[in-house]
């Protein structure tokens, strides 16, 4: 009897952001932490893609010539930004609901990006590369991380890199990100996050080291209630971001 094929895919996980579709792009619905959180990992990916490629972080399209893939995608909330700074952009989601929201709102920014509705390891399997990878609030949500993290990195190219972003799993994530976000100022739907699936920085370093990847860089994320902004900090005890980088060849 053949082994059945390994998958990071946690259907569980696919349904419950594939019933919230239709709120991607509402800035004050479901996924308004996501909407207040992307200037802050936008910057960072900006300066770091500039950094890493030597280009002008302040230019119109700094981007022009690279290709980007952001895996778990979602409604496109960091395809839309990377495609309008000049990258070529895939962006893959397992949820076909989220693909649709997806390409509908690029359609209607005039956007060019390829989306498909399709998984990292389908991806890997047809031979795909790209010099950014973004990896950006997924980990949390797949079946198998270190599995998942392997296959993303087969499709980094040497010299590429990739941005992983998560939440850590400490006591202080749990009371922050999990009973304060969730059930008590109500920003998340319950159950969006489980305390048991979050990724210690370590454990995310250690798959990314065994996948030939090495940490470039790491911050932190916290949020300033009284600004009601996102900044980044040397405090990783909830939300973090982690830089990791394959040797050219």
């Amino acid at each position: 009897m053949a082994e059945a094929k390994r998958t990071t895919i946690d259907a569980a996980e696919v349904e419950r952001f594939s019933a919230m579709a239709a709120e991607w792009w509402n800035p004050n619905g479901k996924f308004r932490p996501l909407h207040k959180f992307n200037p802050v990992r936008l910057a960072y990916i900006r300066d770091q893609v500039a950094a890493r490629f030597g280009r002008d972080a302040h230019a119109a399209r700094p981007f022009e010539g690279l290709r980007f893939l952001d895996i778990g995608c979602g409604g496109g909330l960091l395809c839309e930004p990377m495609a309008r700074l000049g990258a070529e952009v895939v962006g893959v989601d397992p949820s076909e609901n989220n693909i649709a929201v997806a390409k509908l709102h690029a359609a209607e920014s005039r956007v060019t990006i390829d989306y498909r509705a399709t998984t990292a390891e389908d991806l890997a399997d047809a031979g795909e590369k790209f010099d950014v990878v973004l990896n950006m609030e997924v980990v949390e949500h797949v079946a198998d991380v270190p599995l998942f993290v392997a296959r993303c990195a087969e499709m980094v190219k040497p010299g590429g890199i990739m941005f992983v972003a998560t939440i850590n799993r400490t006591l202080k994530a749990l009371g922050l990100a999990i009973v304060g976000a969730e059930y008590v100022l109500r920003w998340l739907p319950r159950g969006t996050h489980q305390f048991g699936k979050l990724v210690r920085p370590e454990e995310l370093e250690k798959a990314l080291a065994d996948a030939g990847m090495t940490i470039a860089d790491r911050t932190g994320v916290t949020y300033n209630p009284l600004a009601d902004q996102w900044r980044r900090s040397k405090d990783m005890d909830v939300n973090y971001m982690l830089l990791a980088e394959k040797a050219a060849r």
